[in-house]
């Protein structure tokens, strides 16, 4: 399955940084007003589906939960404040992954690297800043776009030939958004998804 890959897409959360229990932490102080046993419903969702955006996560708890409307206002009011703590908690060097971090610091001139993740954005951009990770990469994308788009709209900027490319994550999102676009997938940290591997590349030395 080794290739002589080109491009890297990498998730984020659980692969570059330590940071899936500060989001499980987030939903439950954003939440904390509502039932503990409707929380406990979302964090079964949401760790069942590590891939996908917070805004489809807190859809899914009001609307599919709850049984609510859910407006776009108070979805930006819910995300926002998510993204808040998210913003305190998780500049924190520490969470960094050191193994997946240190291959990106030995290999950015020789892979060209994009982050495709289900976090917010400008949280995203913002953390690999503060974090010191951004000059490693070509692009930095996150949600509300969905991930299996992200990826697609940059094999098309960039004409990159599909065979030479290879996302990295730790998810069935992830592997799904590979498989969308007819690339390879690779699990990292996540023993479960290695039977879904379709390439290879050696992270850990």
């Amino acid at each position: 399955m080794s290739k002589n890959y080109q491009v890297i897409f990498w998730d984020f959360d659980g692969v570059i940084l330590e940071s899936n229990a500060i989001r499980d932490l987030g939903f439950e102080r954003v939440l904390a007003d509502f039932p503990v046993y409707q929380v406990a419903q979302l964090l079964d969702f949401h760790r069942k589906n590590g891939g996908l955006s917070r805004y489809v996560k807190f859809r899914h708890f009001f609307e599919t939960i709850r049984g609510e409307e859910l407006t776009d206002e108070l979805l930006a009011h819910y995300t926002g404040k998510f993204s808040e703590i998210m913003l305190q908690l998780l500049k924190d060097p520490s969470l960094l992954i050191e193994e997946t971090v240190d291959f990106i610091q030995r290999n950015y001139q020789n892979y060209t690297m994009h982050i495709v993740s289900g976090s917010d954005q400008t949280e995203l951009r913002e953390l690999c800043s503060s974090l010191g990770l951004a000059a490693y990469f070509k692009s930095i994308h996150g949600s509300p776009t969905p991930k299996k788009q992200w990826v697609g709209d940059l094999l098309d900027q960039y004409g990159y030939d599909r065979s030479q490319c290879i996302l990295i994550g730790d998810a069935h999102n992830d592997f799904d958004a590979a498989q969308h676009n007819g690339i390879d997938f690779m699990a990292c940290n996540a023993p479960d998804l290695d039977q879904y591997n379709t390439g290879f590349i050696p992270i850990n030395g």
